[in-house]
């Protein structure tokens, strides 16, 4: 073991990106806490499969109670019940096969959709790349995405144009699956007004599924709920805890109306899979596309315990306002400009000196200088056709210290860039 783990310290650590330096302000962290850390070790020493109930029922009925408390933490209705799944990913991906099930009235996975209408899916054209990908693992096919236009401030998706799309789509004889709406997309951060979203789905009896993975741990802040507005009538939710909330990956936690349609889809109950003299227990393997599960609500239970929902909310506010303030330093920078406003943490912008017009190649050239030079970490999106630098402050321990050293970096390295004399 002395030699393995010189050899994990000379040849896996240098080549492991930093996810948890406090300057990490690129993608959305996976933030990993000490008592979940701990959580997460006994988990791997117990190595239990919480398929079932009986598998391990303190793995299920922990599983319950945690997402009780998340529902409570974010104010949500208890109409909603819970099912940890390992990533936003999976859990829009069984919103999806729910919503084609739905749709066809519960023949896709016998009957296969070989000579079934197209069905359509209506999202935002912010929307996560995952959402993609569950429309074509689902058989959908990415032809029936329909993007809907953004516009505002958030960036919300156009309620009218929904409504027209749809009406579009039944007329061409279509099927209308289901509707996506974000809160707090990945690029910029755009939220749709759901409420408006919502009204126009339910005229047309749709399933709507909201991803909120990033923005979603926001949501223990009651002042931040502005932002997704008219959740209550959503079918699906998911929001990622190992984004911002301190749980270390993976543990998302996905919300239904009625998990009763998801259970309808995913469920298969051979014999050897039945809880056999127990009625009324819960199988989460059965609202999960894996048969197999950890015990991933053990590192929440310690994480809650541990910090309390009060120091929770105070490092995810801290973060905002940290955010907010280096967006205003740089807006009064010269040659900066802000390309979307804060939401929440999370705010673009861009390098636009007056000795050249080719801003997209300036930003890249800038955004790799930064990168190449180690201090703090950034990524980038496309913006209206325009690349821009995405910058969110989530890392659990960075301070106000490390977003004022990041203004100095991108200044410092702006000057590089000028020095360059950038054609």
């Amino acid at each position: 073991m002395d030699e393995i783990m010189d050899d994990f310290e000379k040849i896996i650590l240098p080549g492991m990106t930093h996810w948890q330096h406090p300057r990490f302000f690129a993608y959305f962290p996976s933030n990993a806490t000490p008592p979940a850390i701990l959580a997460d070790f006994l988990t791997s020493t117990m190595a239990a499969n919480c398929i079932l109930w009986q598998t391990s029922p303190a793995g299920t009925e922990l599983e319950t109670r945690m997402m009780e408390w998340l529902r409570e933490s974010v104010g949500l209705p208890d109409i909603f019940s819970g099912v940890i799944q390992d990533s936003a990913s999976a859990a829009t991906l069984a919103a999806v096969l729910t919503m084609r099930e739905r749709a066809l009235n519960w023949i896709g996975n016998t009957k296969g959709l070989t000579g079934q209408k197209r069905l359509r899916v209506y999202v935002s054209s912010e929307s996560h790349s995952s959402i993609d990908k569950a429309i074509w693992i689902s058989g959908i096919g990415a032809e029936n995405i329909v993007r809907l236009p953004v516009s505002g401030t958030l960036r919300s998706s156009d309620a009218s144009a929904l409504k027209s799309a749809i009406e579009k789509d039944l007329k061409s004889g279509f099927i209308p699956a289901g509707v996506i709406g974000v809160t707090g997309a990945t690029g910029m951060g755009a939220c749709d007004d759901l409420e408006s979203l919502i009204m126009v789905a339910k005229t047309f009896d749709l399933f709507v599924h909201i991803d909120a993975a990033w923005a979603g741990s926001a949501m223990i802040c009651e002042e931040f709920r502005e932002l997704w507005k008219g959740i209550e009538r959503a079918d699906s939710i998911v929001f990622n805890p190992h984004k911002w909330l301190g749980v270390q990956f993976d543990l998302s936690a996905h919300f239904l109306k009625n998990p009763s349609d998801l259970v309808r889809t995913l469920a298969i109950k051979p014999d050897y899979l039945k809880t056999h003299g127990r009625d009324g227990v819960i199988n989460y393997s059965e609202w999960s596309i894996p048969l197999g599960r950890r015990f991933r609500a053990l590192k929440l239970w310690f994480l809650l315990r541990c910090y309390g929902l009060e120091e929770l909310r105070n490092r995810i506010r801290n973060h905002v306002l940290w955010s907010r303030e280096l967006s205003e330093k740089i807006r009064h920078t010269p040659d900066f400009e802000i390309s979307s406003e804060p939401i929440l943490s999370l705010f673009t912008f861009r390098y636009v000196p007056k000795y050249t017009s080719d801003f997209d190649s300036l930003n890249q050239l800038l955004i790799n200088l930064i990168n190449d030079d180690g201090r703090i970490y950034l990524t980038q999106t496309m913006l209206d056709g325009n690349f821009v630098i995405r910058f969110q402050t989530g890392q659990f321990d960075t301070t106000r210290e490390d977003v004022e050293t990041a203004y100095s970096v991108i200044r410092e390295l702006a000057a590089q860039v000028d020095g360059k004399r950038f054609p």
